[in-house]
């Protein structure tokens, strides 16, 4: 369905006053200062005033009735944690940046009915599912958190929708990895306000063939490159992925080709085709092992990697992962898609997305949240912090 909320708008958000103030007026309602986020527009790149405000906001926090927080930040990423003593620690982590505004700014306030909705209220807006609402879901938790049964590290970071060169959680994994440190880790990516653990690796490959260039009409006396890629498409499509268990959860891996190039003119045979390749493979498997599976599957061909990331572990055999599956009553699924909770894993965090909010209208002009799901899923993670 398309999320209109043109029929029935209950309030606008208008960002008013000193943005900190705006943001801090909310931390009682997750799904008020979801709006709120939303209203401060912060595509990629320009991720400074909505850092200024959570900064400033995290501030505050720190000198209220909970405990204590050491406030870091690098650019516009910033790292709040507690320093209890406790021998475990939770890092709690959601990026700030959204994709550009598609006509969804001012965020609303509204009800849907139809489809999967009957008469629910939702927050409407460019960022309210990807991921303000987790945002939203970890500055609350963090104002309301008395006594935290563990350590807790809150992360705040930017430039997550771009290049990966650029993302901020990448950035402090490399130039201040000791801000990171964990035991376990819950990215707020949304995830229906369930529990997707670690994530399949990506990598794409070229695959190219070579030939001989002749004129169309005179085709015998050239080689046809795209005719060679055949036996490439062949082996993929004859190709059956299988499924990995990793920590009790099942990894379905894919191999596709995704896109094909070749050709000169219409009266040319080609003499060069380049068949773009993408794999998704269980965290089993290292990207250099990724690689190595490719090369041999390709065999006599020409192969060049032109991206990679590792998978992840959930590590739900872990008891403080376990505590938190308990916590929910939830049955964790496994994330087929990549995230940053591979960053985590690099450094040797168990991580898993957690955060509310449908990802299948992240990035879209109808981009929304429901309210229950936005409350549920803060009310857990408190519960979780807590042992309640």
């Amino acid at each position: 369905m398309t999320a209109d909320p043109s029929a029935e708008t209950d309030s606008e958000f208008t960002p008013t006053g000193d943005l900190a103030d705006y943001l801090f007026e909310a931390l009682d309602d997750t799904a008020e200062l979801t709006g709120r986020l939303c209203a401060i527009e912060s595509v990629s790149g320009n991720e400074r005033t909505i850092t200024d405000a959570v900064a400033e906001v995290l501030d505050r926090i720190s000198g209220g009735p909970g405990p204590d927080l050491e406030i870091l930040r690098d650019a516009d990423t910033i790292v709040a944690r507690t320093q209890l003593g406790h021998a475990e620690r939770i890092v709690v982590a959601g990026h700030l940046d959204t994709v550009p505004v598609e006509d969804n700014l001012p965020p609303r306030r509204t009800h849907l009915t139809g489809d999967d909705y009957t008469d629910e209220q939702v927050i409407w807006g460019r960022g309210a599912c990807d991921m303000k609402a987790g945002v939203a879901m970890a500055l609350v938790t963090a104002a309301a958190v008395r006594e935290p049964n563990r350590d807790v590290t809150w992360v705040f970071y930017d430039h997550e929708e771009v290049d990966a060169s650029l993302n901020g959680l990448g950035r402090v994994a490399c130039s201040h990895p000791d801000w990171l440190s964990g035991d376990f880790a819950i990215l707020g990516e949304p995830s229906n306000a369930s529990v997707e653990g670690g994530c399949n690796g990506t990598i794409r490959v070229d695959v190219s063939t070579t030939g001989v260039r002749a004129h169309s009409a005179r085709a015998f006396m050239g080689v046809n490159a795209i005719h060679s890629a055949a036996e490439v498409l062949r082996r993929l499509a004859e190709h059956e992925t299988g499924t990995v268990s990793v920590d009790g959860l099942d990894y379905r891996e894919s191999l596709s080709a995704v896109s094909i190039t070749g050709g000169v003119a219409g009266n040319v045979v080609p003499d060069a085709c380049t068949v773009a390749v993408n794999y998704r493979f269980a965290p089993t498997r290292s990207a250099a092992e990724a690689e190595g599976f490719l090369r041999e599957f390709f065999s006599g061909f020409d192969v060049v990697v032109t991206d990679a990331a590792e998978g992840a572990r959930p590590g739900l055999d872990r008891a403080i992962a376990q505590d938190f599956i308990d916590t929910l009553g939830l049955s964790p699924a496994p994330k087929l898609g990549w995230t940053d909770v591979s960053r985590f894993s690099a450094l040797g965090v168990p991580a898993v997305n957690f955060g509310p909010g449908n990802p299948l209208y992240a990035h879209k002009s109808d981009e929304h949240v429901r309210v229950t799901e936005v409350e549920w899923a803060t009310s857990a993670l408190h519960s979780y912090l807590e042992g309640q």
